[in-house]
């Protein structure tokens, strides 16, 4: 990635991105930088990202900024800037460098533009934080689809934007759920769901998070994890269970079971057993 050095000199000092499934034009980003310093670069899609911790100090389009702790990061795409620590320890961070095409695409709204560099938005650093990580961590293509738009749907209340998306109905989704119902141990993509319902994917991404208030990817986890619940209750071994619904492995069902339904596959098998 433009201006991040393969290695530092500084052994406290660490970055590392990657690139989502499914994009290209997409790369997250997250570092600890204690006292490397970054000369002057630029990138080629917007730069948005959150300060976790410590302050930094860059230089952007003439001036000096401070980005302290719950703060956004907002650059335009080929505005040079610098980096470096304004606190002895560092500032940590995570970023997001995403073309300007793809968050036309994406979003379906065209010519943003950030007229500030930081913005102090602590709630907003702190959702921002959180759909990061759980980006970086995504392994599937429609994770990482609805992860990208909630991601840009957080920093747009801080850009101008000089066509905003055009008001759209809300059309009910029975068939993509049904399609889902009958496609839970597949990995479906985000054009197939679009097929069913008839739209442009994008399109269909909006308008189906317009409606359910989730993304794909989330109703596809719920009518997972609905169905995992449903046959664990009638003795199925947890592997076999998650094999069925598509889940990767037995301990990928047990995050998962965990987090929505509060105990794990084996405590509520023993619960509603008894």
């Amino acid at each position: 990635m433009e201006g991040v050095p393969g290695g530092f000199d500084d052994l406290r000092d660490a970055a590392e991105f990657r690139r989502p499934t499914r994009f290209g034009g997409v790369e997250c980003y997250r570092a600890h930088i204690v006292r490397h310093a970054f000369e002057p670069h630029a990138h080629e899609g917007f730069g948005l990202g959150a300060i976790e911790s410590g302050v930094e100090r860059f230089r952007y389009r003439g001036g000096e900024h401070l980005a302290s702790p719950g703060s956004l990061v907002l650059m335009n795409p080929g505005e040079l800037h610098t980096g470096r620590a304004e606190t002895e320890d560092g500032w940590r961070y995570r970023m997001i460098y995403v073309d300007a095409a793809v968050v036309e695409t994406i979003t379906g709204d065209t010519g943003w533009w950030f007229p500030d560099a930081v913005c102090q938005d602590a709630a907003t650093a702190a959702r921002v934080g959180t759909l990061l990580d759980a980006l970086w961590c995504a392994d599937e293509a429609l994770e990482a689809d609805g992860l990208t738009l909630e991601l840009l749907g957080a920093f747009r209340r801080h850009a101008r934007v000089s066509q905003p998306l055009p008001a759209e109905g809300l059309p009910r989704f029975a068939s993509v759920i049904d399609f889902l119902h009958a496609n839970l141990d597949v990995r479906v993509s985000l054009a197939a769901l679009a097929a069913v319902a008839d739209l442009s994917p994008y399109h269909f991404l909006r308008s189906f998070q317009t409606c359910y208030h989730v993304s794909p990817h989330q109703m596809l986890m719920a009518l997972r994890l609905a169905e995992a619940k449903r046959l664990l209750a009638t003795g199925k071994a947890a592997a076999e269970v998650a094999s069925t619904v598509g889940l990767s492995d037995q301990a990928h069902l047990t995050r998962a079971f965990s987090r929505r339904y509060g105990v794990t596959p084996a405590r509520y098998q023993r619960q509603v057993r008894r």
